[in-house]
């Protein structure tokens, strides 16, 4: 089976964090960082700018790489994760996600996916770290199934080059 690889970012502001609601599609009725799928020759980078524009409205100006997150053993799928902490533009709903800011201690972890408590504290305050996530119920093809973390490894690093 090949990995894909998708994005995702978070726009973080004054102990805030935009997530999304998602609409529809892998993931649908749980909240979200902003990214998704690369178009054929897109790079990583250039996938998360794209669809942070597409779902978020905003343009990343400063940002890094804060993880990258496998789920191989339970989907097909690697996350690139991206930390925004300036952009331009005025948060916009889309067709996809509807966005709203958060404080970092009133996170809807029980309205997000299973892996995302273990890893969001991580990327808030600053740290790099890949990290990989075996879930429970590996036949939830449309990523809405509540499905739990069975397994997962999480390592802090000093760069992700």
């Amino acid at each position: 089976m090949e990995i894909r690889d998708v994005t995702n970012v978070l726009f973080i502001k004054e102990e805030k964090v935009l997530l999304g609601l998602k609409k529809r599609g892998f993931g649908a009725q749980k909240y979200n960082g902003f990214g998704g799928k690369l178009k054929s020759g897109e790079s990583i980078e250039a996938a998360a700018l794209r669809e942070a524009k597409e779902e978020a409205g905003l343009k990343m100006v400063e940002y890094y790489k804060a993880a990258e997150i496998d789920f191989t053993d339970s989907y097909p799928l690697r996350m690139h994760l991206f930390v925004c902490t300036k952009w331009d533009g005025e948060v916009e709903e889309s067709d996809e996600m509807i966005p709203a800011w958060f404080p970092f201690d009133k996170i809807p972890l029980d309205e997000m996916w299973d892996d995302d408590k273990y890893w969001i504290n991580l990327a808030l305050s600053g740290k790099k770290f890949r990290a990989s996530f075996v879930f429970e119920n590996s036949d939830d093809l449309d990523g809405t199934a509540p499905n739990s973390v069975v397994s997962y490894s999480i390592k802090v690093v000093d760069s992700l080059n």
